[in-house]
């Protein structure tokens, strides 16, 4: 079934806004033509919302805290980044590392309805309903929260804090219409990985955590008070022109559809995921040729365990670990790996097995890990992201 005959509402006010309760910082009431959800992603002042919040508007502005800038637009995957200069120092959310996992409780954070609702941030709860998208679209995620027109931009959250996506789209009802059947609460979210490749492409600093293996879930309450700070209502004034020079957007009458050139796309991807295949591969052999394998294929900079780190960092700290542990094994799990796309580099995450042995020291250690690699694409393809967690040892 191809996404484009399909209508689905984007959750924004897409057609006229009502009137505004309280006054939209830097404009007139008259001014704002649509309305949606946006969240710091750093203490610089950088808020992420949906492409399609800020399409064609001559402005946007969060109130109190002033017009933004420096718009950045990736058509694409429907994300867009800006710059709030009263939004520095501001509370934000980092991007989770891990992949989520199907069934696990979530929440979104928005304004929808604005005019209509109270003008406060509302929440609502539920579940990954499944790991891809429409067309096993890897970019996105499908969920149980309720989304509503104001929704799109906003955070998806896991239970302590962390962003797993962004409020998209909701199946909407020209789909009902078309095949009679009734589909009830199908809403979308872009990826976290999608969102950290877009956020790396324009060079914009980004958190990323885990919880930690002994962290309890937050209550919705508690989780709340964590999340509030950090989301804003993006308002979009004028919309009789494009504040930056983007190219055409996806139509507000349906969820972007897959990069054209599907084929093409399976085959990049089976491509990034050959290459971090032969990097554990070669992890498990000796320290020489595993540390010459990271040297040939990371960048001389590598966002590393959340960390922007030179490359000669990287080396020393896997030089450590393979003279710690001369003789060590990894065995990728059958149907863990997960692969996206997006903004000129592929994220490749999965779940491997491990087993370490050092017969000097008479130690040896196994266990299972989460890894995620992201990898920039082109004629020399170069890691540029590292990030993972200990599931057990």
């Amino acid at each position: 079934m191809s996404l484009k005959r399909w209508e689905t509402s984007f959750a924004a006010v897409a057609a006229v806004a009502v009137a505004f309760a309280t006054q939209p910082a830097n404009a007139d009431q008259s001014e704002v033509s649509s309305s949606g959800t946006g969240f710091f992603v750093n203490d610089q002042g950088w808020v992420v919302t949906n492409a399609h919040v800020v399409e064609g508007c001559i402005s946007i502005s969060v109130p109190q805290l002033g017009d933004g800038s420096d718009l950045a637009v990736d058509n694409q995957n429907d994300l867009a980044v800006f710059k709030l200069a009263m939004g520095t120092g501001k509370p934000h959310l980092p991007l989770r590392r891990s992949q989520p996992r199907l069934g696990e409780d979530i929440a979104a954070y928005g304004f929808p309805l604005s005019g209509l609702l109270s003008d406060s941030i509302k929440v609502t709860t539920g579940n990954v309903n499944s790991l891809v998208g429409m067309e096993n679209d890897t970019r996105y995620l499908q969920v149980s929260t309720p989304l509503q027109p104001g929704n799109s931009g906003g955070p998806i959250v896991d239970q302590w804090g962390s962003i797993i996506g962004v409020s998209t789209a909701v199946l909407g009802s020209k789909f009902t219409n078309e095949t009679g059947i009734a589909v009830q609460n199908v809403n979308f979210a872009i990826r976290s990985n999608v969102v950290e490749l877009f956020l790396q492409s324009r060079n914009i600093q980004f958190d990323a955590a885990d919880a930690a293996a002994d962290a309890k879930p937050l209550s919705t309450a508690d989780l709340s008070d964590k999340v509030v700070p950090s989301v804003v209502q993006v308002l979009c004034h004028g919309a009789e022109k494009p504040l930056a020079n983007t190219g055409p957007l996806p139509s507000t009458a349906e969820v972007p559809s897959t990069p054209p050139g599907t084929s093409s796309n399976e085959a990049v991807k089976e491509a990034a995921v050959a290459v971090i295949r032969n990097l554990i591969e070669r992890d498990s052999g000796d320290a020489s040729s595993s540390l010459q394998a990271v040297a040939a294929i990371y960048a001389d900079s590598v966002s590393y365990y959340g960390k922007q780190r030179p490359l000669s960092e990287v080396l020393a700290d896997k030089r450590d670990y393979f003279i710690r542990w001369p003789e060590r094994a990894y065995r990728i799990r059958d149907g863990s790996l997960m692969v996206t796309c997006a903004n000129g580099a592929c994220m490749v995450s999965g779940i491997y097995d491990w087993v370490v042995r050092s017969i000097p020291r008479n130690k040896q250690a196994h266990g299972a890990a989460r890894f995620s690699y992201a990898i920039s694409l082109g004629a020399n393809p170069k890691i540029i992201s590292e990030a993972g967690n200990v599931l057990k040892q």
